[in-house]
This record gives structure tokens, sequence and C-alpha cells, in this order.
């Protein structure tokens, strides 16, 4: 009896130990003082500490639920993880915003940090590019519903940027058979970049490789082969003259046509 109460008695020295040890915010964490939270919260928002503003807002979230401070409390708690640069949280913090909230006051703002989520969250062109369609998805829904948005600047350097990933991904895979000089093959993935949009930014340098190929694929045809194939060379150089006639390329073009129509 006398050692269970020694120690006991130790177990509570070591537990007020503890407690003494825990910093003042750790203490208003774990409490239930919502609004020593709540103004803890912005003290450390306006601070900088934004780590911190986030936990606090958190934990103030169950708390304030379904009452006046609901969507400030949620907006902040998401604008805490952008700012500490935790963009995945911060997405999922402003897409349940805009869900739950979307007469606040802070809707648009929350709207467009998702939409600054997502776009961080894409990849280079190299890369997957689901994240960024999901993206220019999201961007044009944005706009249509914020036609007056003040972001509307932002969004659009978005687009043009995601757009620019898209394209030169679409060409450079096209491109990659043109390296690997399968010519034929180079040539339809090529044309079939256009296809599927035709304005796509590189549209020079694929009318180009697509000349290029149909000549090269020709000229390593078999001879009884060569002349057939060399007018699809000939379509392709006109195309690419047609569109860019003052260019270095074309004068090259020209050349390869020339020496072509000599022989076949």
């Amino acid at each position: 009896m006398k050692t269970f109460t020694i120690r006991l008695g130790l177990a509570l020295m070591l537990a007020t130990a503890l407690s003494a040890c825990k910093s003042q915010y750790e203490l208003l964490l774990e409490g239930n003082d919502s609004e020593a939270k709540y103004t803890a919260a912005f003290d450390y928002f306006n601070q900088g500490k934004y780590s911190k503003a986030s936990q606090l807002f958190e934990s103030l979230a169950v708390i304030t639920s379904g009452t006046a401070r609901d969507d400030t409390v949620q907006y902040y708690w998401g604008l805490s993880n952008y700012r500490a640069k935790d963009y995945f949280t911060a997405e999922t913090n402003f897409e349940r915003f805009t869900e739950n909230f979307p007469r606040s006051p802070f809707a648009e703002s929350a709207a467009f940090l998702y939409l600054d989520c997502l776009f961080r969250g894409t990849y280079r062109y190299e890369l997957d590019q689901t994240p960024t369609y999901k993206t220019i998805t999201a961007i044009s829904e944005y706009l249509i519903n914020h036609p007056d948005s003040e972001y509307r600047s932002v969004c659009a350097r978005m687009l043009d940027d995601l757009n620019e990933r898209l394209d030169r991904k679409a060409y450079e895979n096209a491109y990659l058979y043109y390296k690997m000089e399968d010519y034929l093959a180079a040539r339809v993935a090529l044309k079939n970049v256009l296809k599927d949009n035709a304005d796509n930014r590189y549209r020079e340098d694929i009318l180009y490789y697509t000349a290029m190929s149909s000549y090269n694929y020709a000229n390593l045809s078999v001879p009884e082969k060569r002349k057939e194939r060399f007018l699809v060379f000939y379509d392709d150089y006109f195309n690419y003259a047609g569109e860019y006639p003052e260019t270095a390329r074309r004068k090259e073009l020209e050349k390869l046509y020339d020496k072509a129509k000599e022989k076949y």
C-alpha cells in the first residue's frame, strides 16, 4: 500500500511538472476557451506565424461550426495554410469553403485561392498533365461565374502558361519520332497534333518537321517508291511555305523541293 501511494504521488508530481512545461500556446490549443483561441489565432496570423494560426483555426472550426464566425474561421484556416505554403491542405480548405459558403464575403477570394493552389500543384510539361486539365477547367468555370473578377488577368496568365505546357507536350511527343528517325510515324503524329489543335503555338515547328519527315521518308525509300512519296513532301512544303514564306526554314525546304523536282 505504501509503495502504491509513493508511485501515485510520483505520477502526480510528473504530470504537474509536464503541465508546467507546456507553453501558453499548447495550453491554449488544448483548451476550450473559444474567445481566447479566436483572438490568439488572429494574433499569430498577423505576426506571420501561419502554422500556429492554422492549428488554432482548425481547432476552432469544430467549435464555431454553424455560428456567425464559421466562414471567417474556415477561410482563415485555409489562408493560414496557404501563407505557410502548405498548398495541398489549403486547396482542400478552399474547395470545401466554396462549396459550403457560396454567399460569404470571402467566397470569391477563396475560389481564386483554390485555383492558385491547383495551379501550384501542376507539373512541368514533360510530366503527367492530368492536374493541368483539371486546373484549366476550374479556371474556366471561375471566369464564367466571376466575369468581373479582379483576378481575371492573373487567371489569363495561368491559362496561357497551362495551355503552353499542353501545346509543348503534344509537339514534343510527336517530334520524338522524328528524333528517332521514324519519319513515317513522325509525320502522322505531327499532323495529328494540328488535327487536335490547329492553334498549337508550336505550329510552325510542327509544319516544318512534317515536311522534313515526308522528305526524309521519301528520300530513304526504295527507288520505285520515291516519286509518289515525294509528292507528299511537295504538299507539306507548300503548306509550310504558304504560312511562313519569309523564314530561313522556308528557304531550306525550297532547296530540298528543287533538289527533289530535278530527280522526280
